[in-house]
């Protein structure tokens, strides 16, 4: 029983100290301002597929996949059906017919690598960022030994996480946690603006007997932003409406942070492998034209049509046909011209160290320290995003302890010690 507690101790901490600050989540007053559709099923988002290996299915899996989250009080963005050709007609005269420039860096054939693509519409109303990161969640089901239905909302998270926070300075941490009741016992996931990522989920090794939204259950969508330069951290905080991610997090873009989006994000497994993990999130920027927007949506429309299966597994379908990041964007944007903004490489990568298992051992009273050793005879710690198991022997502790220097609880003053002694 004392080894588990010490454990466990021990993996809290460490999972706490690989996190950018420790802080608590809050409720944004703008959650309780911003207003939504009473009906759950029939509120304005897209509805996005389940894994091809097995289908996860909504009750309101048919409706809205095309359809924007929209602006409370912005009247213009609700205006996104017309059909006129009136519309059409003065969309192409302001945009020339798909004049794309070079895309050749872009590239990235058949989706062998992970990549983040981003670009906008020559009339800069819209902006269009693309994922694949089938090679980062196969990872990360390594990592952690998960079953397709936790590495599909593991999967959903991170795609969901790299999609909102593209664009962010590389420094900068953004953090999505789906914090459910359901037998999944939550998931988080963790992304850095130069594409690092990490996170993890409460039962890695739940069968196929859930569903995702069975799995994730009820609860609330977590999202945490910060930078080192920031005097405190950015949260926010939204309820769990559907249970399939994606969703989720385009309802919390839309009711925190007050971003018109379509965002769409799935998996497709076969066994334990991850065939396809992709996703995109459209989003209306200020002062786009009314005409830009109905052409998007009809292009949205096409894409649904084009991934097939009833929209179901969007946009994987098509990344299993070999379609890329850069050719879903040009999907997309067909018709309103294509500025390419960028890409970047998604990578596994978790900060934690035995520097702060030490850490952490300094920050408890020695009288404890010496309990856990005497009982333990060591100090075993496993992270929880990355699954490194860390161990150190008690003739280690006792001696690295004798030699610290400074206040462990002072970053600047830890950081400082650790670089003097070669560490992280």
């Amino acid at each position: 029983m004392a080894k588990s507690r010490s454990t466990f101790f021990f993996q809290l901490i460490m999972a706490t100290l690989t996190l950018s600050t420790c802080v608590k989540i809050r409720p944004l007053a703008s959650v309780c301002a911003f207003g939504f559709q009473s009906s759950t099923n029939s509120s304005p988002g897209l509805t996005f597929g389940r894994t091809k290996t097995k289908r996860w299915r909504s009750s309101s899996a048919a409706y809205g996949r095309t359809t924007f989250r929209h602006l409370l009080g912005d009247i213009d963005s609700w205006r996104l059906a017309s059909s006129s050709d009136d519309a059409s007609s003065a969309l192409s005269a302001s945009t020339s017919p798909n004049t794309l420039p070079n895309l050749e860096q872009y590239r990235n054939k058949n989706n062998l690598d992970d990549q983040v693509f981003s670009a906008m519409s020559a009339d800069g109303g819209i902006k269009v960022t693309v994922a694949t990161i089938r090679n980062l969640l196969n990872e990360m089901m390594i990592q952690h030994t998960m079953n397709p239905v936790p590495g599909d909302a593991l999967g959903r998270a991170t795609l969901c996480a790299l999609l909102a926070s593209n664009g962010m300075q590389e420094e900068q941490m953004f953090q999505v946690t789906m914090k459910g009741d359901g037998p999944l016992r939550g998931c988080q996931t963790i992304v850095m603006g130069n594409g690092e990522a990490r996170g993890y989920v409460g039962n890695p090794s739940l069968g196929d007997d859930f569903t995702l939204t069975e799995a994730i259950g009820g609860g609330t969508v977590q999202v945490v932003k910060n930078h080192p330069d920031w005097p405190r951290p950015y949260n926010g905080i939204t309820a769990i409406r559907h249970g399939d991610v994606d969703r989720d997090v385009g309802v919390y873009l839309a009711e925190s942070e007050q971003r018109s989006c379509a965002l769409a994000a799935a998996t497709s497994f076969n066994g334990i492998l991850c065939t396809a993990a992709g996703g995109y999130l459209v989003e209306r920027l200020p002062d786009c034209p009314p005409e830009t927007m109905a052409h998007m949506e009809r292009n949205l429309g096409k894409l649904v049509e084009m991934n097939g299966d009833g929209g179901e597994a969007l946009p994987t379908n098509l990344m299993l046909e070999g379609k890329t990041p850069v050719d879903i964007a040009s999907i997309l944007l067909d018709g309103l011209g294509m500025e390419p903004l960028g890409q970047i490489e998604p990578q596994p990568k978790c900060p934690c160290s035995e520097e702060k298992l030490m850490r952490s051992l300094r920050l408890l009273p020695r009288k404890e320290v010496d309990s856990i050793l005497e009982k333990e005879g060591n100090v075993e710690a496993r992270c929880e995003f990355c699954g490194t198991v860390y161990r150190m022997g008690a003739e280690e502790v006792n001696e690295r302890l004798r030699v610290a220097k400074g206040d462990a609880s002072n970053d600047v003053e830890w950081e400082k010690e650790t670089k003097e002694r070669g560490g992280i």
